[in-house]
This record gives C-alpha cells, structure tokens and sequence, in this order.
C-alpha cells in the first residue's frame, strides 16, 4: 500500500513538512511528535527506513493467547506500533491450546534476554493457576506488565478494562429498552475478567429488582461456537436480552436465534464486548462495550518503559472504562420471554 504524506499528516495532526522529516531521520522535531508519526506509520504498515538505521533500545515480548478473536490481532498492532515509537522491537508470542505454552514462550523470552514482556489475557487472568513462573520472570530484572486479569498482592503492575462497570452498563441498557429476561453469555469461571463481569451482572440485575437465576448466566468458551451453544441455553430460558462476554460469543448468538426463527433485534437484543474493527458491518451492526484497547496499550508500555529504566512506576492495577457503542442489534422489547423449542 502506498502511503502518503498528507494521509499521515492528517492522522498525527502534524504537517506534511514534519511528517517527512521523521521519515527521513532529520532532526527537529520533538520526542512526543515523532512518536506520534512513527506510531501512525508503523499502524498503517510503514516503518521509516531511517529507523532501520537507529539502534534499537531493545526487545519486548508480547504475549497473546489466540489470534483468532480479532480483539488480540488489535492489541498486536497497538502495542507493535507504540513500542516501535519507542525504539523497541516487538517479539509476538501466540500461547494457543495447542502448541508452545505461555511457560515455553516466558522460557525463550528470557533466553533472548529481552527488556521486557506484556502478557494479554494469559494465566494472570486465571485464579486457580500457578503464578510463580512471574516472578522468576520479575527476579532476572524483566519488566512485565499484564493485561486484562490481575494477580492481586503480586506486586505486577496490570491494566484493565472496567469488565464489572460495563458489564452493568449492557444490562441496564437492556432493561432500560423493557427487557425484563436478560441472560448473560460468559466464559468460564476461572478467570478474572469473567468473575467481575458476573459481578457487574447481578449488581445491575438487583438494582432493577430482578432474581439472577443460574438458567440466566451461561457459562462457556469465547467463541462463535462458545456463544452459539450457550446462546441456546439463554433462549430455552426464556430471554430475550443476551449481554455476551465478547463480540465473537455475541456473534454466535445471533445465529443462535436466528436458526430458531428468531430476529435480531426485533425478537432478541444482543449485546457485545470488545467492539473490534468489523463489527461495524455485522449483519445488523453489533451493539458492543468498546474495550479502550489503545489507551490499555499505552498505559501497559509507559509502565514497562518505566520499569527498565528504573523509574517509578504503579504497582496497583489501573482500571480503564469501556463505553456501550449503541448500533443494531438492540431495541424494544417487544415480547414478555422467548418460547423455548419442543
């Protein structure tokens, strides 16, 4: 693809003028200002031959669980971009079920002596895992910061998304449409995010003086087919509001309904989280929470930056809101429940 200047210009919010002397490697242009063109550079797929002539400060490691929820490719390009604005080179771990774990990627990262690690999602998140591989990772002088799940009195400084405000947020946003049957699409119960979301949940439900059944909250895996079986579960109960875990569940609950007749929004409201790229242009565009992923990146990296050159840096978690993106796929309630099949 071919980039122009007055494209980059127009992104960064500098002139044509500027955006061609970071480019060219000239000085007098100020440290915040060049970042901010090599980040809208490298997001648009160019990085600067003259970077290929600095030394870099070195390398992080930045680990994701999959790559198949769009939502992990947009932290990727988040974190690529801001740490190559800062001189470092991303090294990109994927721990899927299958294949090299998180240990076996923290394993190599540390052989390659890298300055730092981000971990997206990983066993931080899970409540029941054994987290001491972190501190010896901690122990060599390895900055790390974790992202969405924290390890409470672990001393990691972490990020998150505000999973239980917004989770509370979706539900009263159905309610406020007359739902009164709302279920929840979630993951399982090991991990943080999923407890705050569940959280989140039964706040909302109570304050509108509504009994959480256990029919009301499914509990499976964040996939299309994750969110297609338990989908069912919801619609046999009677719902006729879902707030799902994550756009991908969202997505395989509306084929959910639709396979038993069923339209969105008109006999079932669908609610997401994550709000990436594409669901824009779903069929009907997804009502979604917004993660806030590229303030989450740049606070992930100031920290870890801050980390390697020895500087302060918060310990505590910081909690970043998400915001509901109403589009399509919620609206009146026009019926008491859903009938259930048979």
């Amino acid at each position: 693809m071919r980039i122009r200047l007055r494209d980059v210009s127009s992104l960064a919010g500098v002139s044509e003028a500027t955006v061609s002397r970071v480019m060219n490697g000239k000085s007098g242009v100020s440290p915040q200002t060049h970042e901010r063109v090599v980040r809208v550079l490298a997001e648009l797929g160019y990085a600067p031959q003259a970077l290929h002539s600095t030394p870099h400060a070195g390398s992080i490691g930045l680990i994701v669980p999959e790559l198949d929820n769009p939502i992990f490719p947009k932290f990727v390009q988040a974190a690529e971009a801001r740490l190559l604005a800062s001189g470092y080179l991303c090294v990109l771990c994927c721990a899927t079920r299958v294949g090299a774990t998180e240990d076996d990627y923290l394993d190599s990262l540390v052989e390659r002596r890298v300055a730092g690690v981000i971990v997206v999602s990983g066993r931080h998140a899970d409540v029941r895992a054994d987290h001491t591989i972190y501190d010896e990772i901690t122990s060599r002088g390895i900055g790390l910061v974790t992202i969405n799940g924290s390890m409470e009195a672990s001393g990691v400084p972490s990020v998150s998304t505000d999973d239980r405000a917004a989770t509370r947020t979706a539900y009263e946003h159905l309610h406020a449409l007359g739902h009164e049957r709302i279920g929840l699409l979630i993951g399982p119960r090991c991990y943080t995010p999923v407890l705050r979301k569940i959280a989140g949940f039964e706040e909302a439900a109570a304050s509108a003086g509504v009994a959480v059944d256990d029919d009301l909250i499914a509990e499976t895996i964040f996939t299309l087919d994750g969110g297609f079986t338990g989908a069912q579960r919801l619609y046999d109960a009677g719902v006729t509001g879902v707030v799902a875990a994550s756009d991908m569940m969202a997505l395989g609950a509306i084929r959910a309904a639709r396979q038993r007749g069923l339209t969105v929004p008109d006999d079932v409201s669908v609610v997401g989280f994550d709000d990436t790229e594409l669901m824009r242009f779903t069929d009907p565009p997804l009502t979604t929470v917004h993660q806030p992923v590229t303030r989450i990146v740049d606070y992930a990296v100031d920290v870890l930056l801050a980390q390697i050159q020895g500087q302060p840096f918060d310990r505590a978690e910081r909690i970043l809101p998400g915001e509901l993106i109403v589009r399509a796929t919620t609206t009146r309630c026009r019926t008491g429940r859903i009938a259930p099949i048979g």
